[in-house]
């Protein structure tokens, strides 16, 4: 941690031990504020495949939310348009939607768009509200949720999706609820598996008053109708018929291991696990053996 992050951490620290001493509540809402509020943007200059999209758009929850599209591979020839589609074992309108991470963008993923555009998809991307080029201050596992099944209504059906990180858990929230088929692919990449683990490290890291947690429950009930326990990937795949190709590091320090073995250990008979070691949060989604077995999954 640079030593500017480590002042900022510290004033951080001491603001809410003041504010805590004074009301739990407002420590409480303080807290889940800046717990929605991504501190990076993504905004590195568009790789090239990105320039060659088509650039959609459109608003949610006030913010406009920016998105790209490419169309699938076809031909004048229809003896190709057969090989491209027994190559990619998919028809050749199959849709997928890539989801990033939590202040990450989905041009982070642009060697996956450039595999499926040869696999005969149509690709779809989209920064989530608050990331990326996309507008807006602030982001939650409702919002996200939200954009995909409005992604899904506006430009889909889409069949297959790759997500990283809280995009995983996104996903699985919004596939609960969008009508599908076990013909349906997901991928998680090192998926923040529970809310109430991000949770728990979160106010380790601020070293927030063990007191001030109930607060912050009722704060995140208020937001949602649940409690922090619901936002979970284990509670949502009892209701996702897709097919699931999960992949998790050992090393991973952002979304640990524990939660993903809770899963594993429950047997969905739809799920299958991938463990890794040394590859961390980051590096995992960029790993040519992992890259290789995602596209030919999907």
């Amino acid at each position: 941690m640079k030593l500017s992050q480590r002042l900022a951490l510290r004033y951080i620290r001491t603001k809410f031990k003041l504010l805590t001493a004074i009301s739990k509540k407002k420590a409480a809402e303080k807290a889940f504020d800046l717990f929605c509020t991504p501190q990076r943007r993504n905004k590195k200059p568009l790789p090239k495949i990105f320039e060659q999209a088509e650039k959609l758009q459109f608003r949610l929850d006030g913010s406009m939310v920016q998105g790209w599209r490419w169309n699938t591979v076809r031909t004048d020839h229809p003896r190709l348009n057969d090989q491209i589609g027994q190559a990619g074992g998919h028809p050749a309108n199959r849709k997928l939607l890539i989801l990033h991470g939590y202040e990450s963008s989905v041009t982070n993923f642009d060697r996956y768009v450039r595999l499926f555009i040869k696999k005969g998809y149509e690709v779809l991307a989209f920064d989530a509200p608050a990331h990326g080029r996309s507008n807006g201050k602030k982001i939650n596992a409702p919002l996200y949720k939200r954009m995909i099944q409005e992604i899904d209504k506006k430009y889909g059906p889409v069949e297959s999706y790759m997500a990283h990180s809280f995009g995983g858990l996104a996903v699985s929230l919004a596939l609960e609820e969008i009508n599908h088929s076990p013909d349906y692919r997901l991928v998680l990449i090192a998926p923040a598996a529970e809310t109430s683990t991000a949770v728990d490290g979160y106010f380790k890291l601020l070293q927030l008053d063990p007191m001030v947690r109930p607060e912050f429950e009722k704060v995140i009930f208020k937001a949602g109708g649940v409690h922090s326990e619901w936002y979970s990937i284990k509670r949502a795949l009892k209701n996702i018929r897709a097919k699931v190709l999960w992949f998790q590091d050992e090393d991973d320090e952002i979304t640990p291991l524990k939660d993903v073995l809770k899963v594993k250990a429950a047997n969905y008979p739809n799920v299958e696990f991938v463990i890794t070691k040394g590859l961390g949060h980051q590096r995992i989604y960029r790993d040519n053996k992992v890259v290789n077995l995602i596209v030919n999954f999907l």
